[in-house]
């Protein structure tokens, strides 16, 4: 159970990503203890009767709950929840094994058979398979509408409708949702939404702020930083997350206490790097769409990205993230990433180091070539995550592996998409 919340003062990032609802210990540690034990111990009967009755009075300091078993909780996870909800400006925060952890926890704590979710398009293809191969095995409707198509949104409504799942910026578009018509609509029915902001971070959007009822990360990426640990989170109103914290127990779907350290340690430096990434990126963003081998950019921070105007209006800055494709064909786009010195070809993002992922090879290799052209899935699709490395050398390194996709691209051939 949680344990009371210091209210958070009003900062700044840099200083919320630091000291945020920062609680006391035991200790008097600057940095916050980890806490590695399964379970915890009861002095005498009374402590337990006590504990069942009135566990605030048994807090080993303030804004630090008493725990019985570490599947209901842990002070280490618990500081970490609390940061996490300083930064997104939220009541409450919930930490789970894993982004997609916190993905379908949430949908399972609110969904029942019978109900019917709408999700946007161009969402983490892991999030897509969830709602459309699992859901439906238990009795859940799903629909998926286009992005900012809010007709086709309002024609999916039907009197089953309970939630509406979003991502802003998506995977690997980088399309950007128009947050306050979504929400808008979504009140106007009476539904629930959820949104995975994992790309914005709380320092370029704050959901909870414009009426959003969940707010998801995969805490693996920026929040973490580190491309060292796996974590997700949940974050709204405390007594929303009340019954997905109950689920959380018995499912068991937590992280342990040794995550929630490294994450907190992640979390202090999370707005230098997040502004380090961000500048990065739009350099690249802006060099990637003036070079003869590049064939199109998407960046939410360039005037030719389809919802630059929305992402001017909701997003405080556009990210770390570059997706493009290249003049050219599969192999056009594996010489790329060959040619690199600097990515590492990997996928996953918002750490420190960058990461390239040759997109149709790396993530959709499964899928038939007529379904990946469906998603918009070219061959030569590139995802460029941007690190903290200097700018100066992140260029000069694209520019010489895009030399060679130029001198190949005069020649080569196209070769057939083969599985990894």
């Amino acid at each position: 159970m949680p344990g009371p919340t210091p209210a958070a003062p009003a900062w700044n990032d840099a200083t919320t990503a630091v000291h945020g609802r920062r609680g006391d210990n035991p200790y008097a540690a600057v940095a916050e203890p980890l806490v590695a034990t399964a379970t915890y111990y009861f002095r005498d009967s009374q402590e337990l009767r006590t504990f069942r009755t009135a566990p605030e009075a048994l807090a080993p300091a303030p804004g630090v709950a008493r725990q019985e078993y570490g599947r209901y909780g842990n002070p280490t996870v618990q500081a970490a929840e609390a940061r996490l909800a300083a930064l997104e400006g939220a009541e409450d925060a919930l930490l789970t094994a894993s982004g997609m952890a916190a993905v379908t926890l949430t949908l399972l704590a609110l969904l029942r058979q019978g109900d019917h979710l709408i999700i946007t398009d161009d969402a983490y293809r892991r999030t897509r398979q969830w709602a459309q191969e699992w859901l439906p095995r238990w009795g859940v409707a799903v629909s998926v509408v286009p992005l900012n198509d809010f007709a086709a949104l309002e024609r999916a409504i039907t009197p089953r409708t309970r939630v509406l799942f979003s991502e802003t910026p998506t995977n690997p578009f980088l399309r950007v949702l128009d947050l306050p018509r979504w929400v808008e609509l979504a009140r106007a029915y009476g539904l629930t939404t959820v949104l995975d902001t994992t790309f914005a971070t709380p320092l370029h959007l704050r959901p909870l702020a414009w009426g959003v009822d969940y707010v998801v990360h995969s805490a693996t990426k920026y929040l973490a930083g580190h491309h060292d640990l796996l974590a997700g989170a949940v974050l709204g109103r405390r007594d929303a997350l009340e019954p997905l914290r109950a689920l959380q127990g018995t499912l068991g779907a937590i992280a342990a206490p040794q995550v929630a350290h490294q994450l907190l340690r992640g979390l202090k430096t999370l707005p230098l790097r997040v502004r380090q990434q961000t500048a990065t990126a739009a350099r690249v963003a802006r060099f990637l769409e003036g070079h003869p081998a590049v064939e199109r950019v998407w960046y939410p921070g360039l005037p030719s990205h389809p919802d630059h105007g929305v992402a001017r209006r909701v997003l405080r800055d556009f990210g770390g993230v570059v997706t493009f494709t290249l003049r050219g064909d599969l192999e056009a786009a594996l010489t790329f990433v060959d040619a690199l010195r600097i990515p590492l070809m990997a996928p996953s993002l918002g750490g420190v180091e960058t990461l390239v992922s040759p997109v149709a090879l790396m993530s959709f290799d499964a899928y038939t070539p007529e379904e990946r052209a469906a998603l918009g899935i070219r061959d030569s699709l590139i995802r460029l995550a941007v690190g903290i490395e200097d700018a100066d050398d992140l260029l000069a390194d694209l520019e010489q592996a895009l030399a060679r996709v130029a001198a190949r691209v005069r020649v080569g051939a196209r070769q057939p998409l083969v599985s990894a």
